[in-house]
């Protein structure tokens, strides 16, 4: 499923689970009604058993309501402008999207239908997605057009290019199986807060990470660094504002944003990260985590840890070049802090029985000498047509009549 996971992450911005009522009445009692169309308590499930499908942070009930309204909106939109797509667009939709996660159609609908999600759920979530996608480049193409001067800036040149940096406090609360409920517990109690004293306080109290000792703080970071699937998320946190808990492996995340700022510097992503990860038997013990500062004092590079390896078990040692989107979570929210050469051991596997001792090798640039230009007005023109997408949706949903039966 890991390969599945990172591939499908564009569902936090775009989704749909509209079925025809084939089931029984009671499964489709109105729960929400948007002018006069209404979503059932069974789309709510099927929406929130897809997000959590594809491991989508946040409070998925609210986030399965929030993005089911807006759905409603697009479809009375695309049915106001009169579009729609072909089955056999649709079926080549649905294959190309389960091919990103290099899988065959048949594959990605058993792995879907494993978790509880219905094939009609996907068919239509993709039905919205291609056809809002498709409607949104017909109306806006023309306004959302890229000079050569834009594709200068983005890459840099024109010494006017800027990216975000988010200043943020975090904790990870150890939460292996038979801690896991208390470890929720424990995470949707400090989500609550909005104080950034008593975040520090739960930091220093319950979190695995070393920043424990300043209260959980980070310095800047460009917000490029984390998951693409948690930078909206943080984002949308005002000063104050904690995300509600992010569950990775044996553990949960929480974030408190304290501040967003924009520098001058190219908008550059990595188009790979390469990372090593060395398991240590003992977890969070002491004695793990006294062998993992034993190995942090013996390396200054990835190459290093193959002579700590050297005549271990092969698997004891991994290294990967992958694609951001690729990477575990919890590995990519850790990775998002390291610069190349440091290292992290707070993460772990097996119940909490094994101990990762994470190492950054290197970070490939998506832009560079050679770069496709076309590829970056692409880019650029995708961008623009978002806000465009994301501006038209906020005011449908505010001209909207919207009611909770």
């Amino acid at each position: 499923m890991r390969a599945l996971i990172p591939a499908l992450i564009c569902v936090i911005t775009t989704s749909t689970a509209l079925l025809s009522p084939t089931l029984g009445s009671a499964q489709f009692a109105p729960a929400i009604v948007v002018n006069d169309s209404v979503v059932s308590e069974f789309e709510i499930d099927q929406r929130i058993a897809m997000l959590r499908a594809f491991r989508t942070p946040g409070d998925l009930d609210q986030l399965a309501r929030d993005q089911l309204i807006e759905d409603r909106l697009k479809l009375e939109a695309l049915s106001s402008a009169g579009l729609s797509i072909t089955d056999e667009s649709l079926s080549g939709a649905m294959s190309e999207f389960a091919g990103r996660a290099n899988l065959e159609l048949d594959q990605f609908l058993t792995l879907l239908g494993q978790t509880g999600v219905a094939e009609e759920t996907f068919r239509d979530f993709v039905r919205v997605n291609v056809t809002w996608r498709d409607y949104i480049r017909s109306r806006y193409a023309s306004r959302a057009q890229v000079s050569e001067a834009d594709i200068d800036q983005a890459l840099g040149q024109s010494g006017g290019a800027s990216s975000i940096e988010v200043l943020l406090s975090e904790i990870i609360i150890p939460a292996p199986p038979p801690r896991a409920q208390a470890a929720i517990a424990t995470a949707n109690r400090i989500a609550q807060t909005t104080s950034t004293a008593t975040f520090e306080a739960e930091a220093r109290r319950v979190s695995a990470l070393p920043s424990r000792a300043n209260g959980g703080r980070l310095d800047w970071l460009p917000i490029a660094n984390y998951p693409a699937a948690l930078r909206g998320v943080l984002l949308d946190l005002a000063p104050g504002e904690v995300t509600a808990p992010i569950p990775i492996t044996n553990g949960v995340a929480l974030f408190q944003m304290r501040g967003v700022r924009e520098v001058p510097s190219p908008a550059v992503e990595a188009a790979a990260i390469e990372y090593a990860a060395f398991y240590i038997a003992g977890g969070l013990s002491d004695r793990g985590l006294a062998e993992a500062r034993r190995v942090d004092a013996r390396v200054d590079t990835c190459d290093d840890l193959y002579g700590v390896a050297r005549g271990l078990p092969e698997e004891q040692l991994q290294r990967d070049v992958l694609p951001p989107s690729d990477i575990p979570q919890d590995v990519a929210i850790e990775l998002a802090k390291l610069d190349v050469g440091e290292t992290s051991y707070v993460l772990t596997r097996s119940n909490g029985e094994t101990l990762v001792f994470l190492m950054m090798c290197g970070r490939t640039p998506e832009l560079g000498d050679g770069v496709d230009r076309e590829t970056i007005r692409n880019q650029i023109q995708s961008q623009r047509l978002t806000t465009y997408a994301d501006a038209l949706l906020a005011d449908l949903r505010a001209a909207a009549n919207i009611s909770y039966p």
